[in-house]
């Protein structure tokens, strides 16, 4: 069964150890270092430099069209026999907005409600990211509701580090 992992930085490696993940998502400042576990070949590790901001803020770097590009591009080439890792700094919202729009653009029948509150039951800190979420929404044409999801779904427990999580694709 397709799967993604959601974590923060500090838990990758065990991640990736526990998990079997071989395909992996970072989406962070580029000030921070990030070190690529062995089991993830560089050609399956996807580096998104963005702030986690959803406006523009001096010397931050907005999330983008051309991020969401990527990410689609990347999910999409992803075997999904092997389980994917997708994380942030603190595993609470550029990643849980990328896991959120990863099952969207990969499931699209499935209702973006359900997915939303599923990330919820799962983690109680996820905040998706909602610039990233609005972006995806208008490239992947949801029609708002995908925004609409994570809004229903309100911002989670305020937390340092987020509660990591599975989401299943099926």
């Amino acid at each position: 069964m397709p799967r993604i992992h959601v974590c923060s930085l500090a838990k990758i490696e065990d991640t990736v150890r526990q998990t079997g993940a071989r395909s992996m998502i970072t989406l962070i400042n580029p000030a921070y270092p990030v070190t690529r576990p062995g089991d993830i070949h560089v050609d399956r590790h996807l580096f998104l430099s963005m702030s986690d901001i959803i406006e523009p803020m001096d010397g931050h770097t907005l999330p983008g069209a051309e991020h969401i590009d990527e990410l689609l591009g990347f999910v999409n080439r992803w075997d999904q026999r092997e389980p994917l890792l997708i994380h942030c700094y603190a595993g609470v919202s550029r990643s849980t907005a990328a896991a959120f729009i990863t099952a969207c653009a990969l499931r699209p029948a499935r209702e973006e409600a359900g997915v939303a509150r599923l990330i919820r039951e799962r983690s109680p800190t996820a905040t998706p990211n909602a610039r990233l979420v609005a972006l995806a929404d208008t490239v992947l044409a949801r029609g708002g509701r995908m925004s609409a999801a994570v809004s229903a779904i309100g911002t989670g427990e305020s937390c340092y580090e987020g509660v990591p999580f599975v989401l299943e694709l099926d």
